[in-house]
């Protein structure tokens, strides 16, 4: 359950990572491949000229709203799952000792103690049906508010874009890619940009 993200960025890398190494491998001779101006303007790219601006994905997380709303959520949801889980093992333990007690002073006969085996067996399937139940809403939550957050990242980049007619805009993770000009680094833009569109459909 704690992967969760750690998942989600993995994902936004390969997937980005994918379509970057596919535009060169297959990129037509005589592609321009000149750098864009670097007079301070924050990534506007030179037209016609393909261009690669990126993102700092670890910024990303820990500053945009709707990440950290899901990370605050899905904090309370393992809590939550722990804390049920617990519960019923507890109980389930309180009923193994008060079998055992009973069985301990001779107080079951042979049919009673079969029924109490029984019954803990089913309370035990029980407590781990219950758990994969919760594992499963839980994954399916993750993965659903994950969707969401790609599809408003890619729609803002959307929009972004029309502007500064960038090629590609990738995430960037360490291990994947190796140099990035800091001149095409676009995060506080990005940042500020879903935070600002997050607020105003919240509000």
């Amino acid at each position: 359950m704690k992967n969760g993200l750690l998942i989600w960025n993995l994902a936004l890398t390969l997937g980005c990572g994918y379509l970057f190494f596919a535009h060169f491998t297959g990129k037509k001779p005589g592609a321009s491949s000149k750098g864009a101006s670097r007079d301070g303007q924050s990534g506007t790219a030179e037209k016609g000229a393909f261009k690669i601006a990126y993102f700092e994905m670890d910024s990303l997380a820990a500053n945009f709203d709707m990440v950290r709303e899901l990370k605050s959520e899905m904090l309370k949801r393992e809590e939550s799952i722990n804390g049920e889980i617990e519960r019923m093992s507890k109980s389930l333990q309180q009923k193994f000792n008060y079998y055992q007690q009973q069985a301990t002073s001779g107080a079951l006969d042979q049919a009673q103690s079969e029924a109490a085996s029984q019954e803990m067996k089913n309370l035990d399937n029980e407590i781990k049906n219950r758990k994969q139940t919760l594992d499963s809403e839980y994954s399916d939550f993750v993965m659903r508010r994950q969707n969401e957050i790609k599809t408003k990242i890619e729609s803002f980049l959307k929009e972004y874009n029309k502007e500064k007619d960038y090629s590609y805009i990738v995430s960037y993770e360490q291990g994947l890619f190796y140099y990035r000009d800091t001149a095409y680094n676009i995060t506080a833009d990005v940042i500020k940009g879903l935070n600002a569109s997050y607020k105003a459909k919240k509000n």
